[in-house]
């Protein structure tokens, strides 16, 4: 057995688990990152992410100073976001559900994150091909609150904080996955399991100040040996050389959540999510979530929701390491979508693809067969995103009539072509098409199309089949907007601090776009400035 000690040990490899190792390494502490994936399945979801970071600003000027130089910034119109937008957008789309004081952080400190993060090496840049359109002026307008990203997408960020993690003299161990938390006075629990309260989040207002938006998490939890009444003192892991203990002054979990355990998927987010395919990381099974809550730790957050996208039908189980996010298929907003009885089901104009999208893979799951057509024609198919639609190996339709498009399809022919038209004809063609705004172009039938409605008339017809792609769960452990970890009770749980996926409390039923990132790197120098 390898026994060792540190100042801190960080569990988890991707960007919260690294900004959280960064922030307190920068005190001098002594830190030590434990990484379940061997070095080259490493970088947890966020190696497989596009990159985004929502942040609050003040417009282009206030982001300059952090971007990459790019000769369009002398054309773009980048409109501020201020904090108070952010946590709007929050509120709008869980539906009140968030948790106010962790928003209230988040947006607050998005913007001087991404300095930290830049002054220690990290790259950042506008997102003008996923994030913009040109207008009839030649200038790219950027839309839906989101315009910068990393470098290199998710594979560069995760690059970057490797190379800023070892300038720190951050030590990461590959292939050791952490599987319980020691305690002090630690003991056997009698039973790990929790009661049938299920599914519905509670809401946390009234309780301690900074505590996260409470929720169940049904039965099915194994008791982990190391419970105990103390501090948090250490990890044990399972590692290349065998079982190892680390102890540690702090412990901070960064560990994802349990979005690629098919079981736990269908307990918490109901039946049928076992059909899902994981976007990501295949290693995000729920380890630590398990430990922590053994050791004592609340639950917060929503467990019966989760983060899922339109992916491609074709796509692996698990993420694709070299396409990673380009399996995506999120231009849905140009076009109609249609389930296998060649009906539409969703409005897909209802607001900007940032803010419907994370909830649009659930709507795909519950249709026939858990597959859905993406439907464009000729005039619409050179707007969709080119790293999307054009990706190597892209599972595509196309044809040059409907009839033919939906025999490729595999739907019913007549009620294609007659959902086709009906959306052709409700069309309110007296209203311009603007991309860049929500510009009230409506076809109104049923369901409606609120926004950016335009004819599928022109041949050839192409069809994208569509699956549910989960991106995470947004059930984690109940912490305070530092990331201290809380008991059930509210109090604290001395030595354990969570942040990224693990951190429940900031999304349900939806999620805006770019806030996972901006959220793991927020809550993970928090953290480490703590821990």
């Amino acid at each position: 057995m390898i026994d060792d000690r540190y100042d801190v040990v960080v569990v988890g490899g991707g960007n919260a688990g690294f900004c959280a190792a960064l922030a307190a390494a920068g005190r001098g502490r002594r830190v030590l990152l434990l990484e379940k994936g061997d070095p080259d399945e490493a970088g947890g979801n966020s190696f497989y992410t596009a990159g985004a970071f929502r942040v609050a600003h003040a417009g282009l000027p206030d982001l300059a100073e952090i971007l990459d130089h790019d000769d369009r910034h002398a054309e773009t119109v980048l409109p501020p976001y201020p904090p108070g937008a952010f946590v709007s957008d929050l509120e709008r789309v869980t539906e009140g559900r968030t948790d106010p004081v962790l928003a209230a952080a988040l947006a607050g400190e998005s913007r001087a994150t991404l300095g930290w993060l830049h002054s220690r090496g990290l790259r950042f840049r506008l997102m003008y091909e996923r994030q913009s359109y040109q207008d009839a002026d030649g200038r790219h307008v950027f839309w839906g609150g989101l315009a910068a990203g990393s470098t290199g997408g998710g594979k560069g960020l995760i690059a970057q904080h490797t190379a800023a993690a070892a300038a720190a003299g951050v030590e990461v161990r590959y292939g050791c996955r952490a599987g319980e938390l020691l305690r002090e006075n630690a003991r056997e629990p009698e039973n790990a399991r929790e009661p049938e309260n299920a599914r519905e989040p509670e809401n946390a207002a009234g309780s301690d100040p900074g505590s996260v938006t409470g929720g169940g998490i049904g039965p099915g939890i194994a008791g982990v040996a190391g419970s105990g009444t103390g501090r948090v003192v250490g990890v044990r892991y399972r590692g290349p050389d065998g079982e190892g203990t680390v102890a540690a002054e702090s412990v901070v979990l960064a560990a994802g959540g349990f979005e690629a355990d098919p079981a736990w998927r269908r307990e918490h987010l109901g039946d049928g999510w076992e059909r899902a395919l994981v976007r990501g990381t295949p290693l995000n099974t729920g380890d630590m979530l398990r430990a922590a809550l053994a050791t004592g730790a609340g639950r917060g957050g929503d467990w019966s929701s989760c983060h899922s996208v339109a992916w491609d039908a074709g796509a692996p189980g698990t993420g694709d390491r070299a396409l990673t996010n380009r399996l995506t298929r999120q231009s849905y907003p140009l076009g109609i979508v249609v389930n296998r009885d060649g009906r539409r089901f969703l409005d897909e104009g209802a607001d900007f693809r940032n803010y419907t999208y994370a909830r649009y893979g659930g709507e795909i799951l519950r249709q026939p067969g858990g597959v859905a057509f993406q439907v464009f024609d000729a005039e619409i198919r050179p707007m969709l995103r080119t790293e999307e639609y054009d990706a190597p190996g892209a599972t595509v339709v196309v044809a040059p009539s409907l009839a033919e498009l939906a025999a490729g399809m595999g739907v019913h022919v007549d009620e294609f072509i007659e959902t086709v038209n009906t959306f052709n004809m409700s069309i309110n063609t007296s209203t311009r098409f603007d991309p860049s705004i929500k510009d009230g172009r409506a076809a109104r039938t049923s369901p409606p199309k609120s926004n950016w409605a335009l004819p599928i008339r022109t041949p050839p017809f192409y069809a994208f089949p569509v699956t549910c792609g989960i991106t995470f769960t947004f059930g984690g452990l109940r912490a305070d907007d530092h990331g201290r970890v809380l008991t059930p009770d509210g109090e604290h749980l001395p030595g354990l601090f969570v942040c990224g996926e693990m951190l429940g409390g900031l999304f349900s039923g939806n999620y805006p776009g770019g806030s996972g990132l901006t959220a793991g790197a927020v809550f993970g120098r928090r953290a480490g400035l703590l821990a």
